[in-house]
C-alpha cells in the first residue's frame, strides 16, 4: 500500500484529505493532540499518528523509507494592519505555513525521492493576492507559492513532483475565526466544502506520474 503524510490532518481542509487519501494509502496524520488524531486514525483503515509542534525548535518527523504523497495543510492566520502588526505576529504565521513547510520537505525529500513521490502544498487565493489587513497571512502564502516554485523545478531530475493547491474561502474553524475577526456574517453558501480541495488534491495525486497539475486554483462557484 502507499503511503501519504498530512500536517494539519485534524481538521479542516487536512481532515476532509485524510480520509479521501485513505481510500487508498496508509495515512500518517499529523496533528497537535494526540488524543484527537487517535480519535480521528481508528475509523480510518490503515493509518499512524503523527503528534507534533511544527513552530517547535526540534521539529522530527518520523523515519520512513518512502513517500508517496506529502500534503502540507497546516496553516494559520493572524496579523492585522502592517501598523497594528508587531514583529513576533509576522514569525509566529512564518514559522508554521513557510519555514514548517520547508523543514517537514527537507526531512522528507530522500523518502520521497525513493518513492518519486508527490508534494502537495495546500496554499490560498491569498497566494495570488493581497488585501488591506490581510499582509501578513497573504506574504506567508505567497512565499509558499515561492518555495512550491523553487521545489518544483528543484525536484524534477529526481521525479518529485510539486504541486500547489489554491482554494478560495473553505468552510472550515479558520474561517468562522477569519469572519467573526471581520464582523460578517457567515453563509456557508459562499464558501467552499473541504472535500472540494480533497478532490482538487486527489486529482493532483491520481494523476499519471508523467503529468504534474503544478497549480490548481479551486473557487466557489458563488460570490458575495
Amino acid at each position: 500500500m502507499k503511503t501519504a503524510l498530512v500536517t494539519g490532518g485534524s481538521r479542516g481542509i487536512g481532515l476532509a484529505v485524510v480520509r479521501d487519501l485513505a481510500r487508498t494509502h496508509h495515512v500518517i496524520v499529523h496533528g497537535r493532540d494526540e488524543e484527537a488524531l487517535r480519535a480521528i486514525t481508528a475509523d480510518l483503515p490503515s493509518a499512524t499518528v503523527w503528534a507534533a509542534d511544527l513552530s517547535g525548535p526540534a521539529l522530527t518527523v518520523p523515519p520512513l523509507d518512502g513517500l508517496d504523497v506529502l500534503v502540507h495543510a497546516a496553516g494559520v492566520i493572524g496579523g492585522r494592519a502592517v501598523a497594528d502588526t508587531e514583529r513576533d505576529d509576522w514569525r509566529r504565521v512564518f514559522e508554521v505555513n513557510v519555514f514548517a513547510v520547508a523543514e517537514v520537505t527537507r526531512q522528507l525529500l530522500p523518502a520521497l525521492r525513493a518513492a518519486q513521490g508527490t508534494v502537495v502544498s495546500i496554499n490560498s487565493g491569498s497566494g495570488f493576492t493581497a488585501g488591506p489587513d490581510g499582509s501578513t497571512y497573504a506574504a506567508s502564502k505567497f512565499a509558499l507559492r515561492a518555495l512550491t516554485d523553487a521545489l518544483r523545478e528543484e525536484e524534477r531530475p529526481h521525479g518529485v513532483r510539486v504541486s500547489s493547491v489554491h482554494p478560495g474561502r473553505v468552510d472550515t474553524d479558520m474561517q468562522h475565526e477569519l469572519v467573526t475577526a471581520e464582523g460578517g456574517t457567515y453563509d456557508t453558501s459562499l464558501y467552499l466544502e473541504p472535500q472540494s480541495v480533497a478532490d482538487a488534491v486527489r486529482l493532483v495525486v491520481d494523476l499519471p506520474h508523467g503529468a504534474t497539475a503544478e497549480v490548481v486554483s479551486v473557487r466557489p462557484t458563488r460570490r458575495a
